[in-house]
């Protein structure tokens, strides 16, 4: 088959795994079940005739139901080195035409040099589609055949102290999904080199990088097979869940943390982060007055999740939700301090959901002093 237009995309990819194993995903149909669409879809069905002129199909699906199909033809099989086939797609991006894939694998520091070359794109916006779709696969390539699993492409970037990066990791941890922590600290150079302003947490899975917390449990959940951390009780709870973690971020965070928390660790005098981010939430006030503000918000704050828990043990559902996570490290962090520990007595429904979460193998996998 000849390149039919100057649309063409090039992907290289390291993966530690013998070149026969990462061969055999290109013509197994088993093995192309598991990896062969992008994160958040599964294959539903695949077959492969693995010979030249040898057809292959594979259908993917959409958790919404909704179904696409990819087929073509082996135009070269040379094991275990190089493989060429036509893709035509059947819906979506680039549908109704025939591009053409050609993956040559080379041997390199005890795993396999992928490099593709996707050729016959019709106009740009397919082949910047298909350049997104395929990083996405290859990632579940690497998670299928590196002894690593998904820890082989998966990495959090972060600080296991901060709240942010524990809500993170106890979301991979329900999910039951592997990964690599880098134990960065914020405003950091090495964390500024995967989020712009360099705070905690960021995630790289591959080439695809993602930052902000919220967005990173949107991501894996949607990318990865496991319980979902959003409530599946209709669109009130739904609404619920993301409401609570906005009022986290928005107002808990700033008087549990910054001007409370952070004032008792850097009276300390440690970490010298800590010392300079309590002195930008005095703002020149003394400590004490800014400790008792803080407490008294802390106060109607803790109300407020009473409230939420309406005689069940988290927040938005039966089972624990984002915004649990969320609020989990900064009760577990206010119940180490005498006058936060003494606030929450009043507060049973918030200590019975708290150990509801402690109870969790999750919490304990992720407990930051364990870290």
């Amino acid at each position: 088959m000849k390149e039919v237009a100057t649309f063409h995309l090039e992907i290289e990819r390291f993966i530690r795994a013998p070149r026969e194993k990462v061969f055999a995903a290109f013509t197994d149909a088993s093995m192309l079940q598991a990896w062969c669409c992008p994160r958040g879809l599964t294959v539903a069905e695949a077959s492969a005739d693995a010979k030249v002129g040898g057809a292959y199909r594979i259908v993917m699906a959409r958790r919404d139901g909704s179904r696409f199909v990819v087929a073509g033809e082996y135009q070269a099989i040379e094991a275990p080195g190089f493989i060429a086939y036509t893709w035509r797609g059947e819906g979506g991006p680039a549908a109704g035409s025939t591009t053409l894939i050609e993956v040559r694998l080379t041997p390199k520091d005890g795993g396999v040099a992928l490099h593709m070359r996707h050729t016959g794109f019709p106009d740009a916006a397919a082949r910047e589609s298909h350049r997104q779709g395929w990083r996405s696969c290859f990632n579940r390539l690497s998670d299928l055949v590196d002894p690593e699993g998904s820890a082989g492409t998966l990495t959090l970037f972060g600080d296991p102290r901060s709240s942010y990066c524990w809500t993170v990791r106890l979301g991979l941890a329900e999910k039951g999904i592997k990964y690599r922590l880098e134990p960065n600290r914020p405003r950091t150079p090495e964390q500024r080199a995967i989020h712009p302003f360099g705070m905690v947490p960021a995630l790289r899975d591959g080439e695809n990088e993602i930052y902000e917390t919220r967005a990173i449990l949107g991501y894996i959940d949607e990318a990865f097979e496991g319980p979902s951390l959003i409530p599946p009780a209709g669109v009130t709870a739904r609404a619920r869940n993301e409401q609570w973690i906005s009022v986290i971020n928005c107002y808990a965070y700033d008087a549990m943390v910054r001007r409370y928390l952070f004032q008792h660790m850097a009276a300390k005098g440690e970490p010298p982060l800590v010392v300079e981010l309590a002195a930008e939430a005095r703002r020149g006030q003394p400590v004490d007055k800014v400790v008792a503000a803080a407490l008294r918000d802390i106060d109607a704050q803790l109300n407020l999740f009473e409230q939420a828990y309406d005689g069940g043990d988290y927040l938005t559902g039966p089972s624990p939700s984002m915004a649990d996570l969320f609020l989990a490290p900064l009760i577990f962090y206010l119940s180490q301090l005498p006058e936060s520990m003494e606030l929450l007595r009043k507060y049973p429904a918030i200590r019975r959901g708290h150990e509801a979460m402690r109870a969790r193998p999750s919490f304990a996998a992720t407990l930051p002093y364990a870290a």
